[in-house]
């Protein structure tokens, strides 16, 4: 794989998506005054002037469950000291409350307001229990109040009254006007907070927020854990961005000493070298990590590397190959840039089939050359076609997917269905896609059930039965009854599954496609959608008189606020 291509926005998103999962939250669940919820701590104050602390969550987001639970032993030890509120994040629409994770996530919201208006030195205990198991809120929320002590008949008429739904109203626009749409979104003495999410963390954040005198527990706070982070990056590489990587993980470890190392240098090349990486950026932990507050939350990002626990971080800059775009020769063949066989497939050397000019010197101009072959500017229009692009473990492609039956089904495949996968292909053979390698092996393993079974979509029966649990990684239930081989798929896996997936990721790429589903009709129209009627109303807006066009299909499920968009990028 050339080492100059362009990383694209799906590999780029790829690439930080352990990031992600570490320091981010739940999406924006929309637009969200006044009406925080203050928490009153039955401590008495000892400094002149409180800290204060706001979060903004989603009831029912993991993220915002985890700061919750966070900040809870802090308020316990020190809450005299702390002016804490808590506000929720959705959206009011033609005077509606919504929330990204649904209705249930709206009722939590307000019975969590309604016991702190009641019992505001008692409802952090109620929400931490409910939080225990936050899928079931608000059906939690009974038990746990009495566990606290709480008043349920208020906190009921409260509930399920409009009194309720105007607290909820003031949150929402609490957190519009502070900008919150992310869970959580967090202020500690009116600055962002991006920290660490754990005890000692919040509290030494907090320490250093009182405007006066601090709270005596801040004198025996301990300091953060020194964490050594070593980054190998390669000045030749646009898309390494050491600095980057160094802000966020000293967001993540307040006692991170960042050293940066260059492998153009021989200090970056020996350890490069020593570690056995074989890309870049490469972030090596010290394994003092492992003590480190926030260790848990990346632990499963973490391999063993030497002396070392390497962060995956999406890296893609091979440094031992050509670079494809600097003028120099990098790898010392005499060969610099496209001539280089490293560049063969490198974006800096392919053809940029709309400029009018021949941009690879083999005679051939846009269109008419191959590397064009994908884009969709160079697409001719293919009557009745239908295709779909997914990664195999997205939940919005998996519902995509399962639409195909009925879609399938009406037109009594008149149509000519084919479904590609979004990844990406490493330069060392490997292969990176969103969810996972598990991803990367059902991708795989379709492939395989399509080229073998595709008579009449027989590959469709594999599909559909994964779809019904398609994180196990028990597919082989899914072969034998239904005709589909166990043997053939494992067969194909080991002797042609890399090519398959190879040459399959080359289509979204070349078409520029980065979003799981997205739907191409006729070879050229994209749209995208999950549901069996938005397909057809496509499908049959470019091919009209199509026989069972004027059949209407199922349609969408009543879209939550803050979905995303129903897509995985």
């Amino acid at each position: 794989m050339a080492r100059g291509r362009l990383l694209g926005k799906t590999v780029a998103i790829i690439g930080l998506s352990a990031l992600a999962a570490t320091i981010a939250g739940c999406p924006k669940g929309g637009e969200g005054g006044k009406g925080a919820v203050k928490a009153e701590s039955s401590q008495a104050q000892t400094v002149a002037q409180k800290a204060k602390v706001e979060f903004f969550v989603m009831s029912q987001c993991p993220f915002g469950t985890q700061v919750e639970n966070g900040i809870y032993p802090v308020l316990q030890k020190m809450g005299g000291d702390i002016d804490f509120s808590l506000d929720f994040i959705g959206q009011i629409k033609d005077g509606k409350l919504s929330s990204m994770h649904g209705p249930n996530e709206v009722k939590g919201d307000k019975v969590q307001l309604c016991a702190k208006k009641y019992n505001p030195n008692k409802y952090m205990d109620m929400i931490v229990c409910m939080n225990k198991n936050a899928r079931s809120i608000p059906g939690n929320w009974e038990g746990c109040a009495r566990d606290a002590g709480i008043d349920i008949a208020k906190v009921k008429a409260c509930f399920e009254g409009p009194e309720g739904e105007n607290l909820l109203k003031a949150s929402f626009e609490e957190a519009q006007k502070r900008r919150a749409r992310g869970s959580p979104t967090m202020f500690i003495g009116g600055k962002p907070y991006r920290g660490p999410r754990g005890e000692k963390a919040f509290m030494r954040a907090i320490c250093q927020a009182f405007p006066k005198d601090k709270n005596k527990l801040c004198d025996d706070l301990p300091p953060p854990i020194k964490v050594p982070i070593t980054i190998i990056t390669d000045k030749r590489c646009k898309e390494c961005r050491a600095q980057f990587w160094e802000r966020r993980l000293k967001n993540m470890f307040p006692g991170a000493e960042v050293t940066i190392v260059d492998y153009t240098e021989d200090a970056g090349k020996q350890l490069f070298d020593k570690v056995g990486v074989k890309l870049l950026p490469a972030i090596l932990f010290s394994k003092d990590v492992e003590k480190a507050d926030n260790y848990q939350r990346i632990r499963r990002f973490l391999s063993p590397k030497g002396d070392y626990l390497e962060f995956r971080s999406g890296a893609r800059f091979d440094p031992t190959k050509e670079v494809c775009d600097n003028g120099k020769d990098d790898t010392g063949n005499g060969l610099v840039d496209c001539k280089d066989p490293d560049c063969k497939h490198a974006k800096a050397c392919m053809e940029k089939c709309d400029n009018g000019k021949d941009d690879t010197g083999n005679g051939l101009v846009d269109c008419k050359d191959p590397d064009c072959k994908n884009t969709l500017i160079c697409r001719k229009e293919i009557p009745k076609k239908l295709e779909v692009f997914v990664m195999s473990q997205c939940p919005y492609g998996v519902k995509a997917l399962n639409a195909m039956k009925e879609v399938l089904d009406n037109f009594k495949n008149d149509i000519h269905f084919e479904v590609h996968y979004i990844a990406s292909a490493l330069p060392d053979g490997k292969f990176r896609s969103l969810h996972g390698q598990g991803e990367v092996d059902e991708d795989i393993r379709e492939l395989c059930a399509m080229k073998h079974y595709a008579k009449n979509y027989k590959w469709m029966d594999y599909v559909l039965c994964r779809n019904k649990n398609i994180r196990k990684g028990s597919w082989e239930s899914c072969t034998g009854e239904n005709g589909i081989s166990k043997d053939v798929i494992s067969k194909c896996v080991e002797s042609e599954g890399k090519k398959l997936l190879t040459e399959d990721i080359r289509i979204a790429e070349g078409l520029g496609i980065g979003a799981s589903p997205t739907w191409l009709a006729n070879n050229k129209f994209k749209f995208s959608g999950i549901d069996a009627e938005t397909v057809r109303k496509n499908i049959c807006q470019h091919n009209k008189g199509m026989k069972n066009c004027d059949k209407k299909l199922s349609g969408p499920a009543p879209r939550k606020a803050g979905g995303g968009g129903g897509s995985c990028k």
